[in-house]
């Protein structure tokens, strides 16, 4: 049953080699041709590691040829590093991510490249070594593993994908034990069991590949389903929301261009000001939607700069103070140390003037808006209260969804269709921050926003 077994070592190292290399051609090829940008970027890591895992097996296979230290020392340092790659990219698929299972799977692998090194600087024998590489990658693999078992939602494919990877785990731990109740001599082994554990970590390898490529085209699926139920609201808003100030103005022009000779200076002052606030609903309409689309589309980057975040606000307060003289309403900006931020100015800033003009559009004569900022368990907390008229239970709950329509009219009368609190939410979103609203109709309003005070850029 088993004639076909022991293989050659040495075939088998080919065999990951050319696999290796496969993968790498068929990662490339796809995410050239196929993959969204987001997922281009979770294929190019996934596609490093497959790059950096057949380098490493090529100077393993040139063993007894070329230096030890490269085969030995840098080989299995760059195996290590490609199963990070791997892992990080398997991290990028979660639905929830975060920055610290991408350090976590950093600092397991700094660790098991120095125990590695150590252990061959001090001259371990084989089976040693064995057993530190087997353990290192088992433990590089272990947190990623355990992330997507503990995940909700996992369909039958995620499953069977998360399977390749518990049975890989397994292989890893039992090549561990077996090297260690079984010293081997010489590396190349020629075992029963060794061949086993190199032809089911091939098979795993090839499936884990599919799995992989798989999961990204089914998110990726998920995205263009998402895109097209928005594109269907995104003309509902279009055609519901720019109709009425489309058809204020184009009745004033009408009457502006027909009939100007029968108004008086005072009134054809008074329609020229309502077109212009008509045409000036419609801008900021139009501006929301492209922003809201483009974010949608992938059409806006991240891209995080340090930013004193004390200064921008400040700009944001003095760039809507005239809009709140207006209504006689005060806006006072509260601090009490510079904080420093890593963000995407342009997000914030759309954040904070959305946010402001809202605060200034429901408040009445005589208001107040009070803007503070507060650090919280290394993160930062941005607060906007009015004493304005507040938020309706049912519209409270509609907020930042784009399937819910809110419709509130301002204090004066102002237009308002929740299109700039979904821009909010998605770009502090981006920030991997929350956002949410605090409010008793008729006793005013806060919206407060969280961002991490320390950013990575991605």
């Amino acid at each position: 049953m088993f004639n076909f077994l022991p293989l050659d070592p040495k075939t088998v190292f080919l065999l990951y080699f050319w696999g290796n290399l496969f993968i790498c051609v068929l990662i490339f090829s796809y995410s050239f041709s196929y993959a969204t940008i987001e997922n281009k970027k979770k294929l190019n890591i996934f596609g490093y590691g497959k790059i950096a895992l057949t380098i490493g097996w090529v100077l393993i296979f040139l063993r007894n040829i070329i230096p030890d230290f490269i085969s030995i020392s840098l080989a299995n340092s760059i195996i290590l590093c490609g199963c990070c790659y791997e892992t990080m990219a398997m991290i990028s698929m979660l639905k929830t991510r975060s920055k610290r299972r991408t350090r976590l799977q950093i600092g397991l692998t700094i660790a098991a490249i120095a125990v590695f090194n150590i252990a061959t600087f001090l001259d371990s024998p084989i089976n040693t070594r064995i057993l530190i590489m087997s353990m290192g990658i088992f433990t590089i693999f272990l947190p990623p593993t355990i992330s997507y078992f503990r995940e909700k939602g996992n369909n039958l494919f995620r499953m069977f994908y998360l399977l390749c990877y518990a049975v890989f785990e397994v292989l890893l731990f039992l090549r561990g034990v077996y090297t260690y109740i079984n010293p081997q001599e010489y590396f190349f082994s020629y075992r029963f069991f060794d061949s086993l554990y190199s032809i089911g970590l091939f098979l795993l390898t090839l499936i884990g590949t599919v799995g992989f490529l798989l999961l990204v085209k089914e998110k990726q699926d998920l995205k263009i389903k998402k895109l097209l139920n928005d594109k269907n609201l995104f003309f509902s808003i279009i055609a519901h929301d720019l109709k009425g100030p489309l058809g204020s103005s184009v009745a004033l022009s009408e009457i502006l261009a027909e009939e100007i000779e029968v108004y008086s200076r005072e009134e054809i002052k008074e329609i020229t000001r309502m077109l212009h606030e008509s045409n000036k609903n419609i801008y900021k309409l139009l501006e929301n939607l492209l922003d809201w689309s483009r974010v949608q589309t992938g059409m806006i980057e991240y891209s995080p700069e340090k930013v004193i975040l004390n200064k921008l606000i400040e700009e944001n307060v003095a760039l809507n103070r005239n809009t709140a003289l207006n209504k006689n309403i005060t806006i006072k900006f509260d601090w009490n140390e510079i904080i420093e931020v890593e963000l995407d100015k342009y997000m914030i800033d759309t954040v904070l003037r959305n946010l402001l003009t809202n605060a200034i559009k429901f408040t009445e004569q005589q208001g107040e808006i009070r803007v503070t900022i507060q650090k919280k368990n290394q993160k930062v907390e941005v607060s906007i209260t009015d004493n304005g008229i507040g938020i309706p239970d049912n519209i409270k709950e509609k907020l930042f969804k784009i399937n819910a329509k809110v419709i509130q009219k301002g204090t004066e009368n102002e237009s308002g269709n929740g299109l700039g609190l979904l821009l909010c939410s998605e770009f502090i979103k981006k920030h991997e921050g929350e956002i949410w609203a605090e409010s008793e109709f008729g006793k005013g309003s806060t919206f407060k926003f969280i961002l991490p005070l320390a950013r990575i850029k991605r």
